[in-house]
């Protein structure tokens, strides 16, 4: 595995991250990101997420749907998913299916921890 990719399933831009925050606020439990629920409070990465990510030996890049979307067009997937990277092109590594089961970030964790060694 050369890296990671993580997609969120959300939007960028200013308003589109203006209405992520007010959901996630307003009504959590419907929220369509489940990769953003488990990784970032209200106000950011959690610490937790944090701490994992910059421990890894192994580059990972986030991006929004709608940039996955420009770089990988005939790439069609449901939102959130991660993908390992390498020379043979993009591989599955978490569907969106096995991300709304997480519970917990240290659950995403624990199988990233698995999957990179």
């Amino acid at each position: 595995m050369t890296s990671l990719l993580f997609v969120y399933n959300a939007s960028s831009g200013f308003w589109n991250k203006k209405i992520d925050f007010a959901h996630k606020m307003l009504s959590p439990d419907t929220y369509a990101c489940s990769l953003c629920a488990l990784t970032h409070g209200n106000f950011g990465e959690t610490n937790e997420w944090k701490i994992f990510r910059k421990s890894q030996k192994v580059a990972m890049e986030f991006i929004y749907k709608n940039e996955f979307e420009i770089q990988y067009p005939n790439i069609k997937v449901i939102y959130p998913v991660v993908f390992s990277v390498s020379s043979k092109g993009l591989e599955v590594v978490l569907s969106s299916e096995a991300l709304n089961r997480f519970t917990s970030v240290e659950a995403l964790i624990a199988v990233l921890n698995g999957k990179n060694s």
